[in-house]
């Protein structure tokens, strides 16, 4: 399959507080409509930027926008609490549906994980519902290697979803 050409310039910018409006909009897309996210109750714009500023420094959140107009968004954040672990972070991105395969995913992460190396982080871990034959192909096209996978892991929508878990060596 022919990687995507993306049909307008994506522009990756860290985040500022009036992104986590769209933010909260396409989060709640996907806790409201799809087993992707395991959240079940919408989350608000003020909630996420609130856990935003706990960790602003460390870990970095990004979006995309094309044209000037919100496209996405990638983070990274804690993958586990002790100590031991703070060279490893777990990785999230959105994408709004429209926009998939048009270039935006490989943009926000080609950032995300430009700073994590600048930032010293020796690898990274994306979790992915399965099926989801989208994020896996972005992932493994972005380095991500499957190291992990997890059955009946979360309950949504009346039935048992998979979790796989996928990591990049990042030093």
């Amino acid at each position: 399959m022919a990687r995507p050409v993306p049909i307008r310039p994506v522009t990756v910018r860290s985040v500022a507080s009036p992104d986590f409006v769209p933010i909260a909009a396409l989060t709640n897309q996907f806790i409201e409509k799809t087993a992707i996210h395991f959240g079940y109750e919408p989350v608000t714009p003020d909630e996420l930027e609130t856990l935003h500023t706990k960790y602003a420094g460390k870990y970095p959140y990004l979006i995309a926008e094309i044209e000037g107009r919100f496209a996405g968004y990638a983070k990274a954040g804690v993958w586990r609490d002790r100590a031991a672990y703070q060279w490893t972070t777990e990785v999230g991105i959105y994408v709004e549906p429209a926009l998939h395969r048009s270039g935006v995913g490989r943009a926000l992460y080609g950032r995300l994980i430009a700073e994590l190396r600048a930032a010293g982080f020796h690898s990274a871990v994306g979790g992915i519902t399965l099926p989801n034959e989208a994020s896996v192909r972005l992932h493994e096209a972005m380095g991500f290697v499957k190291v992990a996978h997890f059955a009946h892991a979360g309950y949504k929508f009346n039935m048992w979803h998979d979790v796989g878990f996928w990591q990049l060596m990042l030093a």
